[in-house]
């Protein structure tokens, strides 16, 4: 059973997503060990870039470590623990007891976890739009940046970029149908031609952020843990555009 719960294991786990910075735990470098056991015992242990990245960070990478792996049929038992970080032995306690985030943090969390998902799918999903939007103006010269507010779901190439876009606009609950408008703002409103420039700067601005963030903690983990380069995959680039 260990190898046949092995690969599900880790195939679950690369659906647990860094919230700030859009990427798997798995391809992070972030899962420091897998073991699982002939009676369908699971436990995980996971690291982080430094030992004080945000609690509620922390917090819903290993919940949602936890969740993911509970689902997989013939799992009996999970642990997950997050090492060496500040609050290692409070976070650890309370995914133990299943405490949820703010039973394992009285007093101080004032933002419900869902909450936070929230903020952070809007955000990845202004990164994926303006990948998606900037590389069509590289591809298409005869569009001004001014048509993409009329662009929509099936003038979209079919290419990874576009898969990744539709992903994060299902997480927000945007319609994803044929003629649905790709630049829309984050509560999902159509923009007009004279807001295009703005709300694509703005985008490109979250992007740069995220992706700027994920290459500074990749570099603090391998100098964290040396030897973690290996656990860590590839970041996909973004395609040049014409706006900047």
């Amino acid at each position: 059973m260990t190898s046949e719960l092995r690969k599900p294991a880790w195939e679950a786990l690369h659906q647990v997503i860094d919230p700030e910075l859009d990427e798997p735990i798995t391809d992070l470098g972030f899962v420091r060990s897998l073991e699982v056991t002939e009676s369908g015992e699971v436990e995980v242990h996971l690291r982080l870039p430094t030992s004080f990245c945000a609690p509620n960070f922390a917090y819903l990478m290993a919940s949602d470590a936890k969740d993911v792996l509970r689902a997989i049929p013939g799992v009996a038992c999970v642990v997950v623990e997050l090492d060496d970080h500040h609050d290692s032995e409070l976070i650890n306690a309370g995914l133990a007891a299943d405490a949820g985030y703010r039973d394992t943090f009285p007093g101080e969390a004032d933002e419900d976890l869902e909450e936070l998902r929230a903020t952070f799918r809007r955000k990845a999903h202004a990164a994926a739009m303006e990948r998606v939007l900037t590389r069509l103006l590289k591809d298409r010269p005869e569009l001004a940046e001014e048509d993409l507010h009329a662009i929509t779901v099936a003038d979209l190439p079919d290419e990874p970029a576009t898969r990744s876009l539709l992903n994060r606009r299902a997480a927000v609950g945007f319609d994803n149908s044929a003629s649905a408008l790709v630049l829309v703002d984050d509560a999902g409103d159509p923009c007009t031609p004279e807001q295009v420039p703005f709300r694509l700067r703005f985008a490109r601005a979250t992007r740069i952020s995220v992706e700027g963030n994920s290459h500074f903690c990749r570099g603090l983990l391998r100098t964290r843990y040396p030897g973690s380069a290996a656990d860590q995959a590839p970041r996909a680039t973004t395609s040049g555009g014409r706006a900047s």
